[in-house]
């Protein structure tokens, strides 16, 4: 059987003295879409870094394409970062560059592609969420919630990643806009990028974009199953995160 792309082994971190992760231990297949959802302060994001090689675990193993990188150097990480694509909850686009610049800069700071080769990248990605030519000159600050999102993905699909990972990528747009991204991330698994982790309170996107799904309470996953198979679950606590969502 082929190796998970992503493996984590008894992960366990704190801060400031306070367990976030208490032994958390998960796979995730090349073709799978892992959701993962929980409570706010409940380690999504925490867990997302931590796949992602930005902070360190207290204790436990993550393995991502096959390597141990808990104890990695920032420079021995950096092949490794991109393999992923990641985009963050409030897109951390650049102010300061274009919508070009910042899709193309992952492009300039580790490729050797000349500048025709990645303005064809650009617009290639650009028009894999939905974007033209016409937003390349434009600011962050000139776009919407949804559209900065779309820049935020075809900025993490730059560099061809083999697994994305997605922290709220739905966090602060109107129902719409959630449904589009939700949409979006739901055909990039069919044919661009078909491994993915995504972090998420939405029910709604859960549900379109999960071949499974987990809760994580109290540091761990209460539970993981399909959206119907949680739906149905009888745990107390899958129980009471789902109606503290519903009433949300």
């Amino acid at each position: 059987m082929a190796e998970p792309l992503i493996e984590v082994i008894d992960l366990r971190k704190s801060f400031n003295s306070h367990p976030v992760l208490r032994g958390l231990s998960f796979s995730v297949d090349q073709g799978t879409r892992l959701v993962i959802m929980g409570g706010s302060g409940s380690g999504k994001t925490v867990c997302l870094r931590l796949i992602a090689g930005l902070i360190r675990p207290d204790s436990g193993q993550v393995r991502i394409f096959g390597r141990n990188i808990e104890h990695l150097s920032e420079e021995a990480l950096l092949p490794v970062r991109r393999r992923m694509g990641y985009v963050f909850q409030g897109a951390a686009l650049f102010d300061s560059l274009t919508v070009y610049d910042n899709v193309a800069f992952s492009l300039r700071e580790h490729t050797g592609l000349g500048e025709h080769e990645i303005a064809e990248r650009v617009r290639r990605d650009l028009s894999l969420v939905g974007l033209g030519i016409d937003v390349e000159p434009r600011l962050p600050s000139e776009l919407s919630g949804g559209m900065r999102k779309r820049v935020g993905i075809a900025r993490a699909l730059a560099v061809d990643p083999q697994v994305m990972l997605f922290d709220e990528p739905t966090a602060g747009l109107d129902p719409t806009n959630a449904r589009l991204v939700g949409d979006l991330i739901g055909e990039l698994g069919r044919g661009v990028c078909d491994t993915a982790v995504i972090v998420t309170h939405d029910i709604e996107l859960a549900r379109t974009v999960g071949d499974r799904i987990a809760i994580l309470v109290d540091g761990r996953f209460a539970a993981t199953g399909s959206a119907a198979e949680l739906l149905a679950s009888r745990e107390p606590a899958v129980q009471a995160f789902l109606a503290g969502e519903a009433r949300s």
